[in-house]
C-alpha cells in the first residue's frame, strides 16, 4: 500500500512543481470555503472522535488538542485564506551573479518534493500541513493519530474534492487511514519517494522517527519552555505575561512549563504569584527554596521532581525554581529545556541582550509570552511544525521552510577551460 502511495505522490509532485500560483490559490480558496460549507459534517465526525477519546480515558490535554468547535473551525478556514494571501516562494530567484568565466549563475526556490507528516491528536494539523504543502508545490502523505480518524477522513475528502475541481491530482494529498503502527515504520523507509519526514507529537514519536527513518527528519514540537524573571522586573507587568504563557492554552508546545525567579525578589514576588495562580487554578511544583515560601500561600504547591523539570505538563501545572543569577538561569534552561521557546522578563537592557545571546532556542523573547511561537503569529499564515533543530529549518516552519533551491547556470555556448 505505502509503495503505491509513494509512487503516486512522487508523480503528483512533478505536476505540482509546475503548477501556477493562481491554480494553487484557487484550490486553497475552495478548501477554505468547503471547511465552512461542510462544517456540520466535520464537527459531527469530530464529535465521534471525542466520544471515543473520552471512552479511552485520554488526558484533558489530548482532548483539548482533538476538539473542534465552530470557532476553531472558522479560524482554520481563515488561516487557509491567509496562506492564499502569502507570496508563493516557488520559482523566486534567491540570488545570482555573473562569474568571471561568463557563466550567469542563479539560485531558484523549488519544492522539496514529497513530505511525510506523522502527527497525533490535532485535526488542525491536517489542514495546516496540506495547505502549506499545496502552496509550495509539495505532495504530502499524512498519517494522523487514530484519535482523529473520523475528523481527518472528513477533511481529506474535502481537500481532495478541491484538488479535483482545479484539475490537480488527488494523490497530491493522501492519508494513511489504517491505524496499524507498522505503516509508520514503512513510511520512514520510503526514501525512494519521500524527501522529508515531519513528526508532530511527543518525545516518543520524535525518538522513533530519528532512530528508524532513512529519510531526513525535522524534529521539534516538544516545548519545555521557560520564563526567567530577573530582579529588575516589576511584578504588575510580569504576572499577566506569566499567566498568559501558562493558561491561555495549556496543551500547546509553546506554553511555559518552568518559571525561574531571581533570589533577590523571591520572598516578595512568590506570594503574589501564589495568589494569582490560585485564582487561575494553576498547581505549582517548586524546588526546595521556592517551596518554603510558597507553602504558606494560597495556591496548591508540591515539591518538584527532577523528571518533572524535563517534561511538558500540557496542563495547568507550573514548575517554580529560584536561581541566584542570570547565568544560573541559562544553565538551568540548557539542562532542562528543549530549545523551543524561552523568555526573560527584565527592565535591564544588558540582561536582555545577555539572555538573548546565551539561550540557544528556536525562539527567545524579551518581556513577551512564549505563546507567540506560532506560524500564524509570526506572519507565516500557518506552520507545518516548530523545528527545534538547526537544519534545515528552525522555529515555526512556514512556506520557505518547505522549499529548497537549485543552481541554474546560463551560458553563451560556454565551455570550461
Amino acid at each position: 500500500m505505502l509503495e503505491q502511495m509513494g509512487k503516486a505522490a512522487k508523480l503528483a509532485s512533478y505536476q505540482l512543481a509546475q503548477c501556477p500560483t493562481t491554480t494553487k490559490n484557487q484550490a486553497l480558496t475552495i478548501i477554505a470555503d468547503l471547511l465552512e460549507k461542510q462544517s456540520d459534517t466535520i464537527l459531527a465526525a469530530n464529535e465521534k472522535d471525542m466520544l471515543a477519546a473520552k471512552a479511552q480515558g485520554l488526558s484533558m490535554a489530548i482532548l483539548d488538542r482533538l476538539l473542534l468547535t465552530p470557532e476553531r473551525l472558522a479560524d482554520i478556514a481563515n488561516d487557509v485564506r491567509k496562506v492564499v494571501s502569502l507570496t508563493d516562494p516557488v520559482g523566486k530567484t534567491i540570488d545570482g551573479s555573473i562569474l568571471d568565466n561568463g557563466l550567469k549563475l542563479q539560485r531558484h526556490r523549488v519544492p522539496l518534493g514529497v513530505i511525510g507528516a506523522i502527527y497525533e491528536a490535532r485535526p488542525n494539523v491536517t489542514i495546516d500541513i496540506a495547505t502549506l504543502c499545496l502552496k509550495t508545490g509539495n505532495a504530502v502523505i499524512l498519517r494522523g493519530g487514530k484519535e482523529t480518524a473520523q475528523t481527518n477522513a472528513a477533511m481529506i475528502a474535502l481537500i481532495q474534492q478541491a484538488l479535483q475541481q482545479v484539475g490537480l491530482p488527488q494523490t497530491a494529498i493522501q492519508s494513511i487511514d489504517d491505524p496499524d503502527r507498522k505503516y509508520i515504520h514503512e513510511l520512514l523507509k520510503l526514501d525512494k519517494y519521500v524527501d522529508m519526514i515531519i513528526p508532530r507529537g511527543g518525545s516518543a514519536l520524535q525518538k522513533l522517527c530519528k532512530e528508524h527513518s532513512s529519510i531526513p527528519v525535522i524534529t521539534g514540537g516538544i516545548g519545555v519552555c521557560h520564563i526567567f524573571m530577573d530582579e529588575s522586573m516589576d511584578f504588575d507587568s510580569a504576572l499577566p505575561i506569566i499567566i498568559n504563557a501558562k493558561t491561555q492554552r495549556p496543551s500547546t508546545c509553546n506554553t511555559v512549563e518552568t518559571l525561574l525567579v531571581h533570589t533577590k525578589i523571591a520572598d516578595t514576588f512568590l506570594p503574589k504569584l501564589s495568589q494569582i495562580m490560585a485564582d487561575n487554578d494553576v498547581i505549582l511544583h517548586a524546588d526546595q527554596d521556592a517551596f518554603a515560601i510558597l507553602q504558606t500561600g494560597v495556591a496548591n504547591v508540591f515539591p518538584v521532581e527532577d523528571e518533572q523539570l524535563r517534561q511538558e505538563w500540557l496542563s495547568k501545572d507550573l514548575n517554580v525554581v529560584i536561581v541566584d543569577s542570570l547565568e544560573l538561569a541559562v544553565e538551568h534552561i540548557r539542562e532542562y529545556g528543549s530549545n523551543h521557546s524561552d523568555a526573560i522578563l527584565t527592565r535591564s537592557l544588558a540582561n536582555a541582550e545577555k539572555f538573548v545571546n546565551l539561550v540557544d532556542s528556536a525562539a527567545v523573547y524579551v518581556n513577551a509570552s512564549t505563546r507567540f511561537t506560532d506560524g500564524g503569529q509570526f506572519g507565516l499564515g500557518a506552520e507545518v511544525a516548530v523545528s527545534t533543530q538547526k537544519l534545515h529549518a528552525r522555529g515555526p516552519m512556514g512556506l520557505e521552510a518547505l522549499t529548497t533551491y537549485k543552481w541554474i547556470g546560463y551560458g553563451d555556448d560556454l565551455i570550461r577551460k
